[in-house]
């Protein structure tokens, strides 16, 4: 009877936490489904938002009426799917991530709840941080560094125009005109993924951190793996970014700016929980802790030798 009680006992607090997760997880689905049918609704906004990189750098190249292409009848729906899903993630985080919080709260303390209150919020912050730094400042130069190869039709355009030099006089009965002609979704394809790369990599700070709180890391082994750190950024960078050395001497920089950060916030979550125990009185020094193991080995060779006199 009592094994029996044992067992009920012990399976209700677990069904109640499977319910609740349910809950937890149709609200956070219902959220991002609401989100998607937002962006979807702007989603032509939201496309040429995301293109003005590539259309201002065809511009300052010579082409004055940028256009862009779709070859098959379900491409550009499907593009602003794409387009949907990524914006709708975004909008609906906030109300995943106090799903998530509602769901962990009940079972943390309540330094715990401060420690972890302070990442959830940070955490979209940096992403979105990451995300414009990217739509503004990467994804310009990578398409200047790629549409820069053909530059022979900005000549022609501004021969035609009349703001040609002098002397350039242009052949149009030599050669082939080399002209782009770029496809919406392989433009988008690469303004997504950078924007999410450089989102994720912005991460950094509150994971390392996150990290520190938890024991898993500490400042003194984040700087003596500064070395196999470089190697990894650098590897990193040749990955997610283009063929293009300025994009990724670009992303090389933030990240290891944001390693190096991340160390500075693991030292202070280490100073803070040393005053912390200090305070309590249950910090032990590197020093005190040898001499009381000495201390103890002696005690021990004492005991051994009275017996002997």
């Amino acid at each position: 009877m009592s094994n029996t009680d044992e067992i009920d006992d012990s399976t209700a607090p677990l069904i109640e936490h499977l319910a609740e997760l349910r809950t937890r997880l149709i609200r956070a689905v219902l959220a991002f489904v609401v989100g998607m049918v937002i962006c979807f609704s702007f989603g032509g906004q939201i496309l040429d938002f995301l293109l003005i990189p590539i259309e201002n750098t065809m511009r300052d190249l010579g082409n004055p009426n940028p256009v862009m292409q779709y070859t098959a009848p379900q491409e550009y729906f499907f593009t602003l799917i794409r387009i949907s899903m990524v914006g709708g993630l975004a909008l609906s985080f906030p109300v995943i991530g106090y799903q998530l919080w509602r769901f962990v709260a009940p079972g943390l303390y309540k330094s715990e709840k401060n420690a972890f209150l302070p990442f959830l919020i940070s955490s979209p912050v940096l992403f979105l941080l990451g995300a414009a730094f990217a739509q503004y400042v990467v994804v310009p130069l990578a398409m200047a560094f790629f549409l820069g190869f053909a530059d022979l039709p900005s000549m022609v355009a501004a021969f035609v125009a009349g703001t040609a030099e002098p002397g350039a006089v242009p052949e149009p009965d030599r050669g082939i005109d080399i002209v782009f002609n770029g496809k919406v979704n392989e433009t988008l394809d690469i303004t997504l993924k950078m924007i999410v790369a450089f989102g994720l990599c912005f991460q950094l700070p509150v994971l390392l951190t996150l990290m520190g709180k938890a024991g898993l890391a500490s400042a003194a082994g984040l700087r003596s793996t500064r070395k196999y750190a470089v190697v990894g950024i650098l590897t990193v960078s040749a990955l997610v970014t283009p063929p293009d050395v300025t994009t990724q001497i670009i992303l090389f920089t933030v990240v290891y700016g944001l390693y190096e950060i991340s160390i500075f916030l693991v030292a202070r979550v280490e100073t803070r929980r040393e005053a912390d125990l200090r305070a309590q009185g249950l910090w032990v020094d590197d020093d005190e802790e040898e001499d009381e193991i000495f201390r103890e080995f002696d005690e021990d060779d004492t005991e051994d030798e009275a017996p002997r006199k």
